[in-house]
Parts: structure tokens; C-alpha cells; sequence
């Protein structure tokens, strides 16, 4: 009865005033979501659809970013791959001289045809903060509740504050979340450099559907949305028309021998991890040479050994009159 009460009270409240809706970014989310609901009318489910749509249309140069740094990279995997193991053998066989010329080549290489492995993590590293932002608004605002989110659904979750009495939701994401990982729809998964992650991306939905079957229903809508989404994003950007309107090169099929064996992913990110600790070494020994030159350069040098070689030193002299045996000779 007193939560009836509660919900009464609370229904005509802003977001605002039940302590939502703040200048973070999820309360940001939280009030574009009720400008949606409020303002253009629209019940909540299609706030949370509008409002994902207009997310994921805000984030979409950042896909097409990508989608040219992976291009970029494939046409050139097979002569960074050649550099990159030269790397590999020159560290193995303990060679830093061949190491620091063989990374320094690969630093050449990729500063002229313009790539950076590295690229390859932007697109996840914008859209992680948009999802979590959508994630925990919606967790906040459902399990508060807001009370017209509790008959703001559709069909059969009419209650959004509610988990799935069927599992329909979670379960379209989870499929939807695999398909986007097999094809590679948000250009993370179709760079070349992180092709080793995806054995392990490939059972994440299977791991996160467990997790969060139970879930709010406002959460499964942002998720299939965004879902659906990416989708339907990949087949446009696959359109050889699209991909040329937007600058994205065409991909080069290169035979399996020239591209990097597909190791395991722990080897991979081990293999990673102390060619970055080399290079940051040979980079370190640089900046020390230098420092050394322009040290050099403002004054005089300073003495680093005993006897100065360029300086002759007096001839001996003998403490008797007797001549030495050459002298003699000559004598």
C-alpha cells in the first residue's frame, strides 16, 4: 500500500526531482531520454529507441574512422608483418642493434603509408563510454522506479522495470551480439591487429547472457536497439558506393602465407607486451644519447679518461750518461 502511495506521489515528478538526471554523462543520457518522453511524446520504450538511434547516428564518423584505419592497415599487413618479425627474431636472438633497426624501420613504415596499430582501439575505447552511460541510466532509472516506466513498455514487457518474463530480449541480444561479433560490425573485430581477440569475443554472449537474463526490460530495449543498429550499420558500410562516398579503401585479398600466423591470444598480448617493453628501452637509450649530444653541444666536453691521448707525453729521461742501445747503433 505505501508503495502504491509512493508511486502515486511520484508519478508527475521530474527526473530532477526523484534525484535523476544530473550533469554527468548518465544523467545526461537520463535527461535527453525524458526530453524524448516529456517533450516529443513519445512512451518510453520509444524514448530509450530514439534516443540509442541518435547516440549511435552521434558516434558514426568514429565507425567510419575505423573502418578506414582497418582498411589501411589490412592493404600493408603483409610488409608489417615482415618488419614485425624481423623484430621477433632480432629480440630472440638477443641482437638489440638488428632489434632497435628493425623497430625503427617499422616506425618509418607506418609513419609513411599513415597507420598505427593502435587505431584499432579507438572505435571500442568511444563506444564503451556511450553503452556503460545507457547501462547505468536506464539500471538507475528502473530499479528507483521511475513510476511511468512501469507501463511505458511494449507488447509483452509492457513493464520496463521488470526482467523478461519469457527471455525473448535477452536472447535476440545475445544473438544479435554474436552476429555483430562474427562480421566484424563495429570495425574492432575486422582490424587485423586485434584478430587474435576474437576466439575470445566469441563466447562473451554466451558468458554475459547468464549475467544479465534478469535484467530490467528498458535495459534489453537500449541493447537490442543498438544491436540492431550495428547491423544494419555493416551492411551499408559494406556497399562498394558507400565505402568510396566515404573515403574508406578498398580492401586487399592477400594470400594466407603473407599474413601473421594466428596465434593464441594470451601469446599474442605476452609476444605484445615485451616488444612494447624493448621499445620502450631502445627508446629510453635514445633520449639518453641525446641528452648526452646536447649536453655536449652547450659546453666543453669533460674528461672521461686518465691520460689525454692527444697530448704527448715528455720523452723519458735516463738518470745516467749512458746511452741507449738504439742510441749507440746510430752513434
Amino acid at each position: 500500500m505505501a508503495a502504491d502511495v509512493l508511486q502515486g506521489a511520484g508519478a508527475d515528478l521530474s527526473l530532477s526531482e526523484l534525484g535523476l538526471g544530473n550533469y554527468t554523462p548518465v544523467g545526461l543520457i537520463e535527461n535527453i531520454l525524458e526530453f524524448m518522453h516529456i517533450s516529443v511524446g513519445l512512451p518510453w520504450w520509444g524514448a530509450i529507441v530514439a534516443g540509442t538511434i541518435i547516440a549511435r547516428c552521434a558516434v558514426f564518423p568514429v565507425i567510419v574512422k575505423g573502418q578506414r584505419e582497418a582498411a589501411k592497415l589490412n592493404n600493408v599487413l603483409p610488409q608489417m608483418t615482415k618488419l614485425t618479425n624481423r623484430m621477433n627474431e632480432a629480440k630472440q636472438s638477443g641482437n638489440k642493434f638488428e632489434f632497435s633497426k628493425a623497430y625503427s624501420d617499422l616506425m618509418m613504415f607506418q609513419k609513411k603509408h599513415n597507420v598505427n596499430p593502435v587505431r584499432g582501439f579507438l572505435v571500442p575505447l568511444v563506444q564503451a563510454p556511450v553503452f556503460i552511460s545507457f547501462f547505468i541510466a536506464l539500471r538507475k532509472m528502473a530499479y528507483l522506479p521511475v513510476p511511468s516506466l512501469q507501463t511505458g513498455g511494449l507488447w509483452w514487457f509492457t513493464d520496463l522495470t521488470a526482467a523478461d518474463p519469457f527471455y525473448i530480449l535477452p536472447i535476440a541480444v545475445t544473438g544479435t551480439m554474436f552476429a555483430i561479433l562474427e562480421l566484424g560490425a563495429e570495425s574492432g573485430i575486422d582490424n587485423p591487429n586485434l584478430r587474435a581477440m576474437k576466439t575470445v569475443f566469441r563466447v562473451m554472449p554466451f558468458i554475459i547472457l547468464p549475467m544479465t537474463i534478469n535484467f530490467p526490460t528498458a535495459v534489453f530495449t537500449y541493447w537490442l536497439t543498438s544491436n540492431l543498429f550495428s547491423l544494419g550499420q555493416v551492411a551499408l558500410l559494406r556497399h562498394p558506393a558507400v565505402r568510396e562516398k566515404l573515403h574508406i579503401p578498398k580492401r586487399i585479398a592477400h594470400p594466407s602465407s603473407a599474413l601473421p600466423a594466428n596465434e593464441g591470444f594470451i601469446d599474442s598480448v605476452r609476444k605484445g607486451w615485451k616488444n612494447v617493453q624493448l621499445a620502450h628501452q631502445l627508446e629510453e637509450r635514445e633520449r639518453k644519447i641525446q641528452r648526452h649530444l646536447d649536453n655536449a653541444a652547450k659546453g666543453p666536453l669533460k674528461q672521461t679518461f686518465t691520460h689525454n691521448p692527444l697530448q704527448q707525453s715528455a720523452p723519458m729521461s735516463t738518470s745516467s750518461g749512458k746511452k741507449r742501445p738504439w742510441e749507440e747503433t746510430i752513434g
